[in-house]
């Protein structure tokens, strides 16, 4: 096959999930509903952060997530333990998850108007960069336990990236890990980017993680509002 067909394959291939994306922002968006991208390579301790994030949050809102992995349930299982309900989605031999996969969650999940959903996305620090889910904001999150030229290596996730989590930092005293300069590499890539430390293990940053979320879950309730009352008066 020439590159020139594989181009235009992948060009179709991205096009067609932009469509379901917009499709998902839109009922998301007109139901005041964060959607939250949680991306990383594997074990990278996005399910234990997550499940800290939801115990810090569920008493003040609403929460659903939608789990995905190329097998099993076991993730979308340690999540409904905290009381919030989940859909795994198993991806087989795909590497992320797309549009219509979770256009699909969605309509099972039906998270409730004014909730906060969380996206825990594929193992895997390349493909999912290039797929629109429609989420709000994409969150990648970089273990202390890998280098700090993983932004360097995977520009592409990190050039996407919304926010920055630098997480495990617990173990810092037991690593060579540079933050200054895994955060240098970042900004080589996105200079703009807010990056956090955190830790699910001891709770150290989770605060200032939960304080973003919550300003972020504001922001899109307003809109949403705003949306419905502009809506009203159209229809007047």
């Amino acid at each position: 096959m020439s590159q020139t067909r594989l181009i235009q394959i992948e060009q179709d291939i991205l096009a067609k999930n932009n469509s379901y994306a917009a499709a998902n922002r839109a009922r998301l968006a007109r139901n005041g509903i964060l959607a939250l991208n949680l991306l990383s390579s594997p074990g990278a301790g996005k399910t234990a952060l997550l499940v800290e994030t939801i115990k810090q949050l569920k008493a003040k809102c609403e929460i659903a997530v939608i789990e995905g992995d190329q097998q099993t349930s076991n993730d979308a299982a340690r999540i409904r333990e905290t009381g919030v309900p989940a859909i795994q989605i198993n991806t087989g031999k795909g590497c992320h998850l797309d549009g219509h996969m979770v256009g699909h969650a969605l309509e099972e999940l039906n998270p409730a108007a004014g909730s906060i959903l969380f996206i825990e996305n594929v193992g895997n620090l390349v493909c999912p960069a290039a797929f629109d889910l429609g989420e709000a904001y994409k969150v990648v999150i970089l273990s202390v336990t890998e280098g700090e030229d993983k932004p360097l290596k995977y520009p592409d996730m990190f050039a996407v990236a919304d926010l920055i989590l630098v997480n495990k930092v617990d173990l810092m005293p037991h690593l060579d890990f540079d933050i200054a300069l895994a955060v240098e590499n970042m900004r080589k890539v996105n200079p703009s980017v807010k990056v956090m430390e955190v830790s699910a293990r001891n709770g150290a940053g989770l605060n200032r993680w939960i304080d973003w979320i919550e300003a972020a879950h504001a922001l899109e309730r307003i809109g949403s509002d705003a949306s419905a009352s502009a809506s009203a008066s159209a229809a007047e």
